[in-house]
């Protein structure tokens, strides 16, 4: 597990270390334009979507460890061969190989971290994961923008090398990883007779949980670098830096709440959780339409859309120890790699619809698009109470389950010893 954690950490600092700076290389120091580099970062989105469906079945078929190591070469070859295009065409190539690598990481080191816990061990798992994703994020960011020189093309050059590498070290560390059989919960379902999307789609709780998915990333992250940031910028008089403070606030909530929040939330029914989550995302579009429409001083305003992207973030850290494991405990056994690669799937789809429809819809009307996210934030609360019904006791409130079964354990043994 430290190994799959230590995996994580580094494939999002490869991913932070170059994705901010794309549009900055492709259009003005590769000189191919704003078209290009908008359809590098389409090529991105495109890539991720036709890899995924058949990454959940060679999860399945060949575990997912030999899966993310060839999804870590192919994105290696992606970032060098991105540093040295120069063409259009080569760029564009590059670009779909880097970005078919990277997105099917995320459901191998998803499975991973399933079949290498436990359910008492998997919600702390995977907030550890998004703690360290977040992390990594943020350092190669960081790291990546006092590297970077556009007068420069080598020391663009030198960023995809350098992230290659990363993905090349990290291919060494996961091949020390020996994979374990995880016990699952008792009472989640025991069907294990192969099967792939026909049965996917057959498991109702799944598809709910697929829909609410959808909405989710459509509501939340869709708009981060594109229709808040536009309506901030439009609407609100943000300027760039304080953009960058509202996304840097945002992580930051997630680092310090991410632990606070974890025993809250193991603790409680996780439709609750996520049904809690759009009303705090509620609260979050509301603060960002006082920035905007409140018409109060320009310090009240930027409090309030950095307060968006802080609220955004607790929001985060409460749905990553419910989210996954969610997933994890709606698979039959052995399909898990299938269930990750299919709600990746549907992330990777609110993500390209959601910046196409949310930012338009910023710059030109502010009010709107307030309250069309604020009534989707508050959707999001419907459909996670809707989705409780469809759950078992034991994937919708683990923690009390174990606690019965603990509890009767207990009562048992003065029994047998009497006997």
């Amino acid at each position: 597990m430290r190994r799959i954690h230590v995996g994580n950490a580094l494939s999002a600092f490869g991913l932070g270390f170059t994705v901010p700076y794309l549009y900055v290389y492709v259009a003005q120091v590769r000189d191919l334009g704003a078209m290009t580099a908008g359809f590098v970062l389409a090529v991105f989105a495109v890539a991720a979507l036709i890899v995924l469906p058949f990454a959940g079945r060679a999860i399945v078929r060949r575990g997912p460890l030999p899966v993310l190591i060839a999804a870590l070469v192919t994105a290696a070859l992606g970032a060098l061969s991105l540093g040295l295009a120069g063409g259009a065409a080569s760029v564009l190539l590059s670009a779909a190989t880097l970005g078919a690598g990277q997105a099917v990481m995320q459901p191998a080191l998803a499975t991973m971290i399933v079949d290498c816990s436990t359910a008492d061990t998997r919600a702390r798992a995977f907030a550890m994961q998004f703690f360290l994703q977040n992390l990594g994020l943020g350092v190669g960011g960081l790291i990546g923008g006092h590297l970077v020189d556009t007068t420069r093309v080598s020391s663009f050059t030198l960023l995809f090398a350098i992230e290659a590498a990363v993905f090349l070290l990290l291919v060494a560390v996961m091949a020390t990883v020996r994979m374990p059989h995880s016990p699952r919960i008792e009472d989640a379902p025991a069907r294990s007779v192969p099967g792939g999307w026909k049965q996917l789609l057959g498991n109702r709780a799944m598809v709910r949980l697929c829909v609410l998915g959808f909405v989710l990333f459509f509501a939340c992250y869709g708009q981060f670098e594109s229709g808040l940031s536009a309506y901030g910028v439009e609407a609100a008089g943000i300027s760039t830096s304080t953009l960058g403070t509202a996304l840097a606030a945002n992580t930051l909530m997630i680092v310090v709440a991410q632990f606070a929040v974890l025993k809250f939330v193991e603790r409680r029914r996780r439709s609750r959780v996520i049904a809690a989550v759009g009303l705090v995302w509620a609260v979050a579009w509301a603060a960002a339409g006082y920035a905007g429409l409140g018409h109060g001083s320009q310090a009240m305003a930027t409090a309030a859309f950095v307060s968006t992207y802080a609220l955004f973030g607790l929001g985060e850290a409460m749905l990553s120890p419910t989210l996954a494991p969610l997933v994890a405990d709606l698979a039959p056994a052995g399909l898990a790699g299938q269930y990750n690669s299919a709600f990746a799937l549907v992330k990777q789809l609110a993500l390209a619809v959601g910046p196409a429809v949310g930012g338009p819809l910023a710059a030109a009307l502010h009010g709107p698009y307030i309250v069309t996210f604020l009534l989707f934030s508050l959707g999001i609360s419907v459909l996670a109470l809707r989705l409780g019904r469809r759950l078992t006791a034991v994937q919708d409130h683990p923690w009390a389950a174990r606690s019965r079964v603990v509890a009767r354990g207990a009562a048992a043994e003065p029994a047998a010893v009497e006997a």
